[in-house]
């Protein structure tokens, strides 16, 4: 795996990645805010199949936006980022689907897990994003589309759009290639 906006603080060992992002980072496009932000941090590896991304996230979450989970990217205009973020003090699961803008879904958590397993697939141009819920069930966040390409960059990724940073950490990744 390799980085995209390698943050200055992160261990990785075993099953595990800490990760304590940068200030001011952020993955967006235009829409509302109307400002591009391509910062964040992103920890990937290229896949030219259709895949199952799986990963426990939990994190200090404590400024608005910190965020982490999940993302797919083709380049800077077309990506999926998933996972938690922090809004009005609430762990939200979220949702950033972007083509060339971006759009932004979530749904407040007023009792988040002490760690989210958050899953992602690709099955051709439709991605399915889904979580782990108390029951021990994979619940549907989002389905989206997401053109087929010859090749797309998946792992971890995080950011802080207005704090100073915040610890999390990424348990048990897994790519499966399908």
């Amino acid at each position: 795996m390799q980085w995209l906006n390698e943050p200055a603080h992160w261990s990785s060992s075993h099953d595990r990645v800490i990760v304590t992002t940068s200030s001011k980072t952020d993955f967006w496009r235009i829409t509302h805010y109307d400002f591009i932000r391509d910062n964040g941090h992103f920890y990937f590896e290229r896949v030219s199949t259709d895949f199952v991304m799986e990963v426990d996230i939990s994190g200090s979450y404590r400024d608005l936006y910190d965020q982490a989970g999940l993302m797919i990217r083709a380049d800077e205009q077309h990506w999926v980022k998933a996972g938690i973020e922090y809004v009005d003090g609430v762990q939200n699961l979220s949702a950033v689907v972007t083509h060339n803008y971006s759009d932004w879904s979530m749904t407040p958590l007023p009792l988040p897990p002490l760690a989210l397993r958050l899953r992602v697939e690709r099955r051709q141009e439709a991605i399915h994003i889904s979580y782990l819920d108390a029951n021990l069930k994979y619940v549907l966040l989002r389905l989206a589309y997401f053109p087929i390409g010859p090749e797309v960059q998946v792992g971890i990724m995080c950011a802080s759009p207005e704090g100073n940073g915040f610890e999390v950490m990424f348990d048990r990744y897994r790519l499966t290639r399908l």
